[in-house]
């Protein structure tokens, strides 16, 4: 038999406004202290230098992580022109420089080509995998590592603000697996000038907002305390990008039970996937067929 897990079963999310420094994993291991909660997690990793939105899952709504790292998320990013970086960052060695500089004019056109569905390849100081080991690793034991491609959802890529000669301020909005550093490294290259990520923040997460985020110093200052369960949001939301379904007391029953259940379906049309919801609780998340969804995930709530 598995060890029990320790902490209160608290389901819901908590959004918080990570600040430079500290991980994800960070954030999720101080959310879990601060309510007791007993499982939690992160959608969508920030580097630590990073910051913004950092939509935590408690319990039950963990189930839902998927559905939000799926989902379009913003950031706004100043690029510093002029030097390339082994990280593509701050935080990295200048390994090239140049004394181009484009015009407002050539960076906006240059945007466009990092628009749509793109190619890119990840930074190699990157948590992506080669020959099961982090690329992030090998690059600083000295090893020179090949990234594959990979795509990319660009939804706009805008410029905000031409802050002086040296620095721009972007705005991107992107599906899953983006790197923001990547935009700003091949940038540099497609305007001849070089680049590299000097500050990131992710303003918005699926449904979850910078904005409405709570930020280090409230969470510790309301950790243990009622108080804080307040800001939790309802697993639910993790699940706003699927349409939903409403269940019947007997088909929400079966649906609990992991078998297929009898759904009132409005939006959804056949083979798509949906969530069940039963009195306004999700039910389960699963696949649309002729009157009843059929569950992939059980929520117990």
């Amino acid at each position: 038999m598995g060890r029990k897990r320790k902490g209160r079963d608290i389901s819901g999310w908590l959004v918080v406004d990570k600040p430079a420094g500290p991980t994800s994993t960070a954030v999720v291991n101080k959310v879990r202290w601060a309510l007791g909660a007993a499982k939690a997690g992160h959608a969508g990793t920030l580097d630590p230098e990073a910051t913004g939105v950092l939509a935590v899952a408690l319990g039950e709504a963990t189930k839902t992580v998927p559905y939000i790292t799926d989902a379009l998320k913003a950031y706004v990013f100043d690029v510093k022109l002029g030097e390339a970086t082994n990280t593509d960052d701050a935080e990295g060695e200048v390994i090239a420089t140049s004394q181009a500089r484009p015009t407002d004019d050539e960076i906006k056109e240059a945007l466009l080509k990092f628009v749509g569905d793109i190619e890119q390849v990840p930074p190699k100081f990157s948590a992506v995998k080669v020959d099961g080991q982090r690329a992030y690793k090998l690059s600083r034991a000295g090893e020179d590592i090949t990234l594959e491609a990979r795509p990319l959802y660009v939804d706009e890529l805008t410029m905000v603000e031409r802050i002086d000669a040296d620095h721009v301020r972007l705005e991107m909005v992107c599906g899953k697996g983006g790197y923001v550093r990547s935009i700003a490294r091949d940038l540099g290259e497609a305007l001849g000038c070089k680049g590299h990520v000097l500050r990131l923040r992710r303003v918005w997460s699926g449904p979850f907002e910078a904005e409405k985020a709570l930020s280090f110093e409230q969470i510790e200052e309301m950790a243990k305390t009622p108080e804080l369960e307040g800001y939790i949001l309802p697993l639910e939301m993790g699940l706003e990008d699927l349409p939903e379904v409403k269940a019947t007391q007997e088909g929400a029953a079966k649906l609990r039970n992991g078998n297929p259940g009898m759904v009132f379906a409005s939006e959804a049309d056949y083979g798509d996937d949906c969530w069940a919801s039963f009195e306004g609780k999700a039910v389960a998340v699963g696949v649309y067929k002729a009157g009843e969804l059929h569950p992939t995930r059980v929520f117990n709530q």
